[in-house]
């Protein structure tokens, strides 16, 4: 497992975030991502956390699941948006996909949307489904 470090991303550098909400999680000390798994771990504390910041729970949900998959090394800003917008919006189904499938999946969805980044090259969705496959799994859904 990698350090702690690695899971200080900060939540306003996802693409695709409201600012507006970023900034009323960072009101209660949310900033990051492994504060925002702490804070969203299971659907009560999810609808706590919905409840005390006024943000609405599909977005907190997502929040979660972005921070989840930038637990896995090289799935940051971009390219958790880009798992979570082409279907794959958790550590759970990122870890049943064969590559070339996903590596397809991810590909149609930047050539169909205009995503603004690029697809995953074959060796790192292998190894992005290898590192996920050892995760150890923290979020209750």
């Amino acid at each position: 497992m990698r350090s702690k470090k690695q899971n200080e991303f900060k939540l306003r550098d996802f693409k695709g975030v409201k600012p507006e909400d970023i900034a009323q999680l960072e009101k209660i000390g949310i900033k990051n991502t492994s504060q925002m798994l702490s804070a969203g771990r299971t659907a009560e504390s999810r609808a706590s956390l919905s409840r005390k910041t006024g943000i609405p729970g599909e977005i907190v949900l997502e929040l979660v699941k972005l921070s989840d998959l930038a637990r896995l090394p090289g799935v940051k800003g971009i390219r958790a948006r880009l798992y979570y917008d082409a279907g794959v919006d958790c550590v759970e189904k990122l870890a049943s996909w064969v590559p070339e499938d996903l590596l397809a999946v991810t590909s149609a969805f930047v050539q169909r949307t205009g995503f603004d980044g690029t697809p995953p090259l074959p060796k790192e969705v292998s190894s992005t489904i290898a590192n996920d496959r050892n995760l150890p799994r923290l979020v209750e859904w």
